[in-house]
């Protein structure tokens, strides 16, 4: 898939890959169609839904990174475009879009993977550099001592071993 193709969940998906540094979780939420993550920001927690594409908010994790950007005027109503650069990357990139938004993230995300990346990987996953492993999620949050078990009640709380 083309980064200048990418629009809405996809966008969102991979701007959190591209925050590797930040992000240590990826889950979906609302049947698919939202971007949650788990992660630290330069000491900010962000345990929840990520929607760059929509919120200025969750976007401002890529501006500032930014250490140069450069926005161009938008002849007749055309698309935003904007040429930037970021930290850890190493070369200038251009990002177009129906918003000045929408044309950073896809730049940000073309200095992290180039022009081209996989589809989005619909399953809870954790990030380790660029890489994205998929992580079970019953085991994610579950512990060893809250196995489910069959024959007990619902309530039932068991006395403590002595």
């Amino acid at each position: 898939m083309h980064v200048a193709d990418l629009t809405g969940v996809a966008l969102d998906y991979w701007v959190a890959r591209s925050l590797h540094d930040f992000v240590r979780e990826i889950h979906f939420t609302d049947s698919g169609e939202t971007v949650s993550i788990r992660g630290n920001d330069r000491g900010r927690p962000w345990d929840g839904r990520f929607t760059p594409s929509t919120s200025w908010e969750a976007a401002a994790a890529v501006l500032e990174r930014a250490q140069r950007l450069e926005v161009r005027e938008r002849p007749d109503h055309g698309p935003a475009h904007c040429v930037a650069e970021f930290e850890g990357g190493d070369r200038t990139v251009e990002g177009r879009g129906e918003s000045l938004r929408v044309a950073l993230l896809r730049a940000f995300v073309e200095s992290r993977f180039g022009d081209r990346v996989d589809d989005v990987m619909h399953q809870a996953q954790a990030l380790f550099g660029t890489r994205a492993e998929p992580i079970d999620e019953q085991s994610a949050g579950a512990s060893f001592e809250d196995i489910p078990r069959p024959d007990a009640q619902i309530g039932d709380i068991k006395s403590a071993p002595r």
